[in-house]
């Protein structure tokens, strides 16, 4: 395997476990420029990058290139323009028309909206679980500021929220021909130009920039949570633009009142406009996608294995989409159709179990994080309410995740073992019964599995 197939596979990996916007920021301009004796040379664009990397992902990157390649023993990261100078450029080229189908690295941003192109609501699969977000972005699209401000839009990781928040830009600036001017920007870069602006003493420059829009997007919410000036400066840009009829868009991984680290003062006006949320996916709507995906890169699978893929992903379409281009690659790689045997292997490889990863200690602190609260509080003997439900779903998550005994969760939380049986028959009791806690502990879950993505 060429230096190019075995980075984009990598690439493909890391895409899984990382947001959508940390991916961008860290992975969308590396390379993987050379190998020597089991030492691998990844080059990225500035000092910033390298360090940030080292020290949060070269553990994640090395052992998926091991997975790759058993010969990799060691990483070693370069800033682009300090390659060794045995690579030459064509090493360095991507065969972008072998990939373009299989990676959707965001090259084609428009510098003017930050929108990608790619997103379309034509391309945007509905089913039962995404339709009302889709109906209410179908609306807005036509009454821009008028119906449905703000849109909130919800759900976990990977099932759609990006596509269809930039999928709305796209649209608008299709309809109005750039009369309406969007602007699309991840919480993360919205916080990054408030540091920015404090440290120049630029604030003016950020009010012009997010404030003299037409439509303004910001995804995942939920990050700005905590930051005091960053909350202080979008409650401002919020009501500015509210109060001008503009409209605001904005996505989170959980509803409103759910979001504890969040100004009250900001919940109650997200929950002025319309909140919809994006559930998991139907078997009919992972087929649906599948189909959608292969239909675009005019490419065919056998209709097993489509179904193997469908009926093997189903909690997160960017991991279903991972998981197809892999088999893609694969099928490429050998030049005949895949078939049922192969893919099944590509699957279970593709889909291990992450709970082999997770320790009580990662639980407890999702948890924590998740709730809001002091670690000290959730396995000390504090008798607030608040710390009620936070110390169950711990109770609950170590069982059932873990396979912890009673007695040894009881110890763990200073709790008798019949208190922990309680806990856990009633968590259990509301998952089955109550969908809004349901997606609760589902989010819950998701943090835990994707390494707490930030």
């Amino acid at each position: 395997m060429d230096l190019n197939q075995l980075w984009q596979l990598a690439l493909e990996e890391m895409r899984v476990q990382l947001s959508r916007a940390s991916f961008a920021t860290w992975l969308k301009n590396s390379r993987l420029v050379d190998r020597k004796e089991g030492v691998f040379y990844i080059s990225l664009p500035n000092d910033f990058t390298k360090q940030w990397i080292e020290e949060k992902y070269q553990k994640n990157i090395l052992g998926i290139i091991r997975n790759l390649d058993g010969s990799a023993k060691k990483l070693e990261f370069i800033v682009a323009g300090h390659e060794p100078k045995l690579i030459s450029r064509r090493d360095l080229e991507i065969d972008l028309n072998k990939f373009d189908n299989q990676i959707d690295l965001d090259f084609k941003v428009d510098p003017e909206t930050n929108l990608n192109p790619r997103y379309t609501l034509k391309s945007f699969i509905v089913g039962s679980s995404n339709e009302l977000a889709y109906a209410a972005a179908s609306a807005i699209a036509q009454e821009v500021g008028k119906k449905y401000n703000p849109f909130f839009v919800y759900g976990g990781v990977g099932l759609g929220k990006t596509h269809l928040i930039q999928a709305l830009g796209n649209e608008i600036s299709a309809i109005y021909k750039n009369k309406i001017r969007p602007r699309y920007v991840s919480s993360e870069k919205f916080t990054s130009d408030v540091v920015w602006a404090i440290r120049n003493k630029r604030m003016e420059d950020i009010k012009k920039k997010y404030r003299d829009v037409d439509v303004l997007i910001i995804d995942d919410i939920q990050f700005i949570g905590g930051k005091e000036k960053t909350e202080e400066e979008f409650f401002h840009t919020f009501n500015a633009l509210y109060e001008n009829n503009k409209q605001i868009i904005i996505s989170s991984d959980r509803p409103p009142q759910s979001l504890p680290t969040l100004q009250e003062r900001l919940r109650s006006r997200f929950e002025g406009g319309l909140t919809a949320d994006i559930g998991y996916p139907e078997y009919e709507m992972r087929v649906a996608i599948i189909n959608n995906r292969l239909q675009a890169g005019g490419r065919q699978l056998d209709d097993r294995v489509i179904d193997l893929v469908a009926n093997s992903i189903k909690r997160n379409i960017r991991e279903l989409e991972g998981v197809l281009n892999k088999i893609l690659f694969y099928q490429d790689r050998k030049g005949v159709p895949i078939g049922e045997k192969m893919a099944i292997e590509i699957v279970e490889k593709s889909t291990q179990n992450f709970s082999k990863r997770i320790s009580d200690e990662h639980i407890l602190k999702t948890v924590a994080s998740f709730y809001n609260v002091q670690l000290a509080d959730l396995v000390g003997r504090s008798r607030k309410k608040e710390m009620v439900e936070p110390r169950q779903v711990t109770m609950y998550l170590l069982r059932d995740i873990l396979r912890m005994s009673y007695p040894y969760i009881g110890e763990k939380l200073g709790r008798d073992h019949t208190t922990v049986i309680h806990s856990f028959e009633k968590i259990n009791h509301e998952i089955n019964n109550n969908s809004p806690f349901n997606q609760k502990i589902l989010l819950i879950k998701e943090a835990l599995y994707n390494g707490n993505k930030q």
